[in-house]
């Protein structure tokens, strides 16, 4: 029985030294010896040892991070879908927001960026991506300022007319030229004319953005002149208004007037101009 225990207790050391130099040779880990695998039905390689992996210095293995502890990458919350958008905003008080829809556009965008700097007031513009495309630096000075810019759509097309592949690539491609001029992708967007529909909505909060409406049309775009363009802000104001104009998508010079003369007058009143956070 001493000779029998003497035998295995031989055998089972002998295979231990043999499992520890075909670690040395061929790396450690099972992936090391696990030949590649190629696409289904290729060729498999030709017979032969396994090629020796180069093993870890024992200073660089240690300082791999162990993975299981390392900590989790949270993506950024996405919103809800809404079922309408945002027509106000609540509990600021006596503040209102202002929105320019349809630009960048450098015959009237600056101006009107000017005047708000002047006041030191922020705004909310919301972009088309064939006009922000060309005019990233105009991008940029309204991220400079502190004014949130939004997404317009790329070509201003009605949205329920369109299929929602379509939907997706008019939101994706604007969101994706402000984020490259900005590093942030838009948090907030709103349908040309008004117009959104269910597949608006879902798409929008798949691209992190929340709907954003008006509660006051100025109407601007059809020219009615700056003394009436002034008179609608003022006579909507209210705690909480959104106020819609354009800075671009034709002649916008009234516009770039008006607001030069309704916004001290409601600075006057006692309103605050903000933009919403997220």
């Amino acid at each position: 029985m001493l000779r029998l225990a003497a035998a295995l207790g031989a055998t089972v050391t002998a295979g231990a030294l043999a499992v520890d130099r075909l670690g040395e040779g061929a790396g450690a880990g099972p992936s090391a010896a696990s030949p590649p695998q190629g696409p289904p039905g290729a060729a498999g390689p030709a017979a032969g040892p396994p090629a020796a992996a180069p093993r870890l210095r024992p200073s660089a293995y240690r300082l791999q991070p162990m993975t299981a502890y390392a900590p989790a990458v949270r993506p950024r919350a996405l919103p809800p879908v809404r079922q309408r958008p945002f027509l106000s905003l609540t509990g600021v008080g006596r503040s209102m927001v202002l929105t320019f829809d349809d630009g960048p556009d450098p015959r009237y965008t600056p101006a009107i960026l000017a005047t708000l700097r002047r006041y030191d007031c922020r705004a909310m513009f919301f972009v088309c991506g064939e006009m922000a495309v060309d005019n990233q630096d105009l991008l940029r000075e309204m991220a400079d300022d502190g004014h949130v810019v939004g997404n317009h759509s790329w070509s201003h097309p009605l949205v329920p007319k369109l299929r929602p592949s379509r939907i997706r690539d008019e939101l994706g491609s604007t969101s994706e030229v402000v984020e490259r001029a900005l590093g942030a992708a838009p948090l907030w967007y709103r349908a040309p004319y008004g117009a959104w529909n269910r597949h608006s909505f879902e798409i929008g909060a798949e691209l992190g953005m929340e709907p954003l409406a008006w509660s006051v049309d100025t109407l601007d775009w059809t020219e009615p002149g700056s003394g009436t363009i002034v008179r609608r802000v003022l006579d909507g104001a209210g705690p909480g208004v959104i106020v819609l104009s354009h800075d671009a998508g034709g002649d916008r010079s009234q516009s770039v007037d008006a607001l030069r003369r309704y916004l001290p007058a409601l600075l006057d009143e006692g309103y605050t101009v903000t933009v919403p956070r997220r």
